[in-house]
């Protein structure tokens, strides 16, 4: 009975490790270290996560955080340029191995792919025509029909838009910087858009033209988003992110915090 018992077990040891061999097989993270190149999916359109400087070289917090992630796998970084509307079908079928892109981590996003921790929290948040300013005190008071709306297509912002403002004319448009330029032109009341964002253009365009209602009409996490059924790739990125997040010594993501989202000296490289 025992000699009966131990091959049981024997032979349930052995189908676990071929079930994990064959996992890790499949698993993004292998096929990359073998590769030797990290392939990453954005769409460098998004201040000040990903964007081109005057020469056409993507920079940004997504961007330097991509080269540390690839430095610390021991591999080269690829970026591929995505359309928003594909980037998510670009990553399942394989495009690339992974979404950093600054996008808000959802439910319905979440039935497509997978998301490791999130690595900052963002909200939205709005710029309105200055001439408003004398009588609207908060977004709810736009929320009315001789009001436009204006935020980007595909996103967020254009979720919460829709949840927040029944009554108030909703347009949206291709990208944020086309977004942002019907309210500064006067052809738009206010834009609903992601707060890094918003504070940046105030402290640009917007200065003296616009004004920030910078109380945020959501909550959302940001993360970066994997292909589904690949727990080595969510482990190692979770534990690199902690990493980053932990160390005091190097305080890599305090620095690269304060880079993009509280000093605006980058803003000179793309104008």
């Amino acid at each position: 009975m025992r000699k009966l018992i131990l091959v049981a077990c024997m032979f349930v040891v052995s189908s676990i490790t071929a079930a994990d061999l064959d996992l890790w097989k499949n698993s993004s993270l292998n096929k990359i270290v073998q590769r030797g190149e990290l392939r990453i999916g954005l769409d460098p359109g998004y201040m000040p996560f990903e964007m081109k400087d005057k020469k056409g070289r993507l920079i940004g917090y997504d961007i330097d955080m991509a080269k540390k992630m690839a430095k610390e796998m021991g591999v080269k970084v690829k970026f591929v340029s995505t359309a928003w509307d594909g980037i998510i079908a670009g990553l399942v079928t394989e495009k690339y191995d992974i979404i950093m892109s600054g996008m808000t981590i959802t439910q319905q996003r979440n039935n497509k792919v997978n998301f490791a921790n999130p690595y900052i929290v963002v909200g939205q948040t709005m710029l309105m025509k200055k001439s408003l300013s004398s009588k609207v005190k908060s977004a709810a008071d736009l929320d009315k029909k001789e009001y436009t709306i204006v935020t980007k297509l595909g996103v967020t912002g254009e979720i919460a838009a829709r949840k927040f403002f029944k009554n108030a004319k909703i347009l949206t448009f291709e990208t944020e910087a086309d977004a942002a330029s019907e309210v500064l032109n006067g052809k738009a009341d206010a834009m609903v858009y992601d707060q890094p964002y918003n504070v940046l253009f105030m402290s640009d365009k917007g200065t003296g033209k616009l004004v920030h209602l910078d109380q945020p009409l959501t909550y959302e996490p940001l993360g970066w988003a994997i292909r589904k059924g690949d727990p080595d790739f969510l482990n190692w990125l979770n534990n690199f992110l902690r990493q980053m997040k932990e160390d005091k010594v190097v305080n890599f993501h305090a620095n690269l915090y304060n880079k993009w989202l509280v000093d605006t000296k980058w803003l000179k490289r793309v104008q």
